[in-house]
């Protein structure tokens, strides 16, 4: 018998939790992982106490047709990675690895090129996480430092996102 990777082993929990998110676009999920261990997950849903889309049924950004990675202001959302770090401490964040999943709604296929929008990864910064694992496909994922972001800080800009 052949054990799963941790790399892939984290992704399908994170896969998992996508499932709890109430975009009507596109559901992420993130983790944060250090030595180890889960410190914190997150998915995409509206704040705490506010209605989420699939409640509303209806999606303000589909409405108007915002392409992808635009317009994050008219979104009801926190992002997965948002909702991760703000449920974990700074010091359990420092070295630690993010792992992300993304999946569209419609199809139910996984995000192609997903990553980080340009505001997550200012978070994802500041919080001294030190790299992303992201799904590409069911087994193959890319790794992204993100001392990469901070050397090349014109890439923090423009991005695929959500």
């Amino acid at each position: 018998m052949e054990r799963i990777d941790k790399h892939n082993y984290y992704l399908d929990i994170c896969e998992t939790i996508s499932e709890r998110g109430t975009c009507l676009r596109r559901n992420f999920a993130a983790i944060i992982v250090k030595n180890d261990e889960i410190m914190s997950t997150g998915y995409s849903g509206a704040p705490r106490g506010r209605k989420n889309c699939c409640d509303l049924g209806v999606c303000r950004r589909e409405e108007l047709k915002v392409p992808r990675g635009t317009r994050y202001e008219l979104c009801r959302s926190v992002h997965a990675e948002q909702n991760a770090i703000i449920s974990s401490r700074r010091s359990d964040m420092l070295g630690a690895t993010l792992y992300l999943v993304g999946k569209e709604v419609s199809s139910g296929e996984l995000v192609e090129n997903a990553s980080p929008c340009s505001l997550c990864k200012r978070f994802i910064i500041n919080a001294g996480i030190e790299k992303i694992i992201i799904r590409d496909d069911k087994i193959q994922y890319k790794i992204v430092f993100v001392q990469e972001w901070i050397e090349n800080d014109d890439s923090i800009q423009g991005d695929g996102g959500y």
